[in-house]
């Protein structure tokens, strides 16, 4: 084997704001050696997400807080390279939980992995983006609890992330208005470019709440919240009777120390039916809502785009891009090139 040392990032303080190098210890582990009914993978891409700092928190979250000492959870895709398992073979691409590090153990229990199917007909990266659990994301939270119809405007915050991105594609699928709220010109041009919404709200702009009521003359019928804070009590202010809004995130929060405030009398005044949501909910269909985004991408009805750091080691500062809004598309780190496995 090439490399017979697993890196390992090691959660060693709960971060205090900015997620920074010196909360993990990195450690240097011999391999694991599979038992039976279990394969040694090695990691190719890791996926960076905000729910990767919820974890690092003890705050009451929808899985346990990882421990102090143990290696930081994270989700990805791997290549199995030695199996006592007739679940896995060599060769096999898997994804799910595999940890910041270079190597993990996939077993037929608590640590199962999906096997990917072979000759996908998207790229690999896809697999943690659009056809993968943020794609899924956006399409349960979408579908099933913002119930969009042909006509309504869906507005979408944090637009050219990995989650947003695919929302306005899927509403615009479905014959909605898709409006994003996006920082910076050049989030805003990918989004009604290359994506295809009908419009971007600059957050970033002092006029931004002028240009939101310009978006959405007629109002929002379903707000997909992912950033919680100013941009939602704005977009409130603008709902409609009976409007919906899957909460699937606050990230202007994550790094303060603070709860998220916001004035939420238009939920009882416009009788919204307000949502908050995980994406494994939804895991009995996550086989039906693959399938039908890999077709859409197959199809070029949703485009999506990767930010790819190199390097295990580049992953405690590289998951602060998601909350300095540095990152479109969906954020990965490479950890090993996986056509040379």
């Amino acid at each position: 084997m090439k490399n017979d040392v697993n890196r390992q990032f090691r959660l060693k303080s709960r971060p205090s704001g900015r997620i920074k190098t010196s909360d993990f210890d990195l450690v240097r582990e011999p391999l694991p050696e599979p038992g039976p009914g279990e394969a040694l993978v090695r990691v190719v891409y890791l996926s960076l997400d905000p729910t990767n700092r919820i974890w690092m928190s003890d705050m009451d979250q929808y899985m346990p807080p990882v421990e102090l000492g143990e290696v930081m959870r994270g989700g990805g895709i791997g290549v199995v390279v030695k199996s006592n398992s007739p679940r896995y073979k060599a060769g096999d691409h898997v994804s799910g939980l595999t940890g910041w590090q270079d190597y993990c153990i996939a077993d037929e229990g608590a640590r199962a992995m999906s096997v990917l199917p072979q000759g996908l007909p998207v790229p690999l990266t896809a697999m943690l983006g659009a056809c993968g659990m943020t794609g899924l994301t956006a399409y349960f939270g979408l579908l099933e609890l913002g119930k969009p119809k042909p006509g309504e405007t869906v507005v979408v915050s944090a637009a050219a992330g990995a989650v947003g991105s695919v929302v306005g594609q899927i509403a615009k699928i479905k014959g909605c208005r898709a409006v994003g709220i996006a920082g910076g010109p050049e989030k805003c041009r990918f989004i009604t470019e290359e994506l295809g919404f009908d419009a971007a709200i600059d957050y970033k702009r002092p006029d931004w709440k002028e240009r939101l009521a310009e978006a959405t003359p007629n109002g929002i019928d379903v707000n997909f919240e992912n950033v919680g804070g100013e941009i939602m009590e704005a977009v409130m202010a603008r709902m409609n009777l009976f409007s919906r809004m899957p909460l699937c995130g606050m990230i202007s929060g994550y790094n303060t120390d603070q709860p998220m405030r916001a004035d939420y009398s238009p939920i009882l005044m416009r009788r919204i039916t307000v949502r908050g949501f995980i994406v494994v909910d939804f895991m009995e269909k996550f086989a039906e809502g693959a399938m039908q985004l890999a077709q859409w991408v197959a199809e070029g009805k949703i485009r999506h785009r990767e930010t790819i750091v190199d390097g295990l080691e580049a992953a405690p500062t590289a998951v602060n891009k998601l909350f300095d809004g540095e990152n479109i598309g969906k954020l990965i780190v490479k950890v090993a090139d996986p056509a040379s496995l």
